[in-house]
């Protein structure tokens, strides 16, 4: 029989990094790693908010740090990384890429798109994940993880929403390169593609969010947080220490791949 205990203890002495965690799907990251015994830590451009993630990492028993970061910026991430890895004893186990810009991207034809907010969605969803691995980079021991956050939308060609639907297909290119070159390290970097999911920015998006797509998938429900962190904890245990380079869609099955 598995022990029941053994999940809450699988990250002990591991420390995990989530960037973009004042709440959403961040938030919720850093809180399903506390359970499973990690120490975290957790950065944002909102402070206040990642404090309080800590707080409820505190609250599941787990040690904490947040700090703000701006993803954009080498100096922000390489300060940012520099002081997780000194909170784990001088090593980073799990770089979480999780920050980006989702709700607050304009959706229009791709002839009326501001070519300033092209810039900065690249600049936070595309640049912003390479930023934190060259940064943790000399922090990540053999056996580290990154876990990169792609999206379903790339298979699915999410219409007047260029610039975000290519910034997360460029997650996954840049997956794939970090993977062979990390690699030689003994360190796996993997990408998820969630589908649609129930977070707060979600809601923020349209009025009734728990029904929309959810008669084009397998699973006939919504996507709930938990159904996302259940593969970012598989892709940072042991279990997945021979996967690397991959792209794991999380959408209930509504995209076949």
């Amino acid at each position: 029989m598995p022990d029941p205990g053994a999940a809450r203890t699988e990250g002990a002495g591991r420390t995990v990094f989530v960037t973009g965690a004042a709440g959403g799907l961040g938030r919720s990251f850093a809180v399903g790693f506390a359970q499973r015994g990690y120490q975290v830590a957790v950065a944002d451009l909102n402070s206040e908010g990642a404090a309080e993630t800590a707080e409820l990492v505190r609250a599941e028993g787990a040690r904490a740090w947040s700090g703000a970061v701006d993803v954009t910026d080498p100096v922000s991430a390489t300060d940012a990384a520099a002081a997780v890895a000194e909170f784990g004893g001088g090593r980073i186990d799990v770089l979480v890429n999780n920050a980006a810009m989702y709700a607050n991207v304009t959706r229009s034809p791709l002839e009326d798109i501001d070519p300033d907010e092209w810039d900065r969605v690249m600049a936070v969803n595309l640049k912003g994940p390479w930023l934190m691995v060259r940064a943790a980079s000399p922090h990540l021991p053999e056996g580290a993880r990154v876990v990169n956050m792609s999206s379903a939308t790339i298979y699915s060609g999410s219409e007047q929403w260029l610039h975000y639907v290519a910034s997360k297909g460029g997650v996954i290119a840049m997956t794939r390169v970090m993977a062979k070159e990390l690699g030689r390290r003994g360190i796996t970097v993997n990408a998820i593609a969630p589908g649609f999911t129930l977070t707060e920015a979600s809601y923020g998006l349209m009025s009734d969010a728990e029904n929309y797509g959810v008669d084009r998938g397998a699973l006939r429900r919504a996507s709930q947080p938990e159904d996302i962190v259940g593969a970012a904890l598989f892709l940072a245990s042991s279990d997945s220490s021979f996967i690397s380079g991959q792209t794991i869609v999380v959408d209930g099955g509504r995209q076949f791949i």
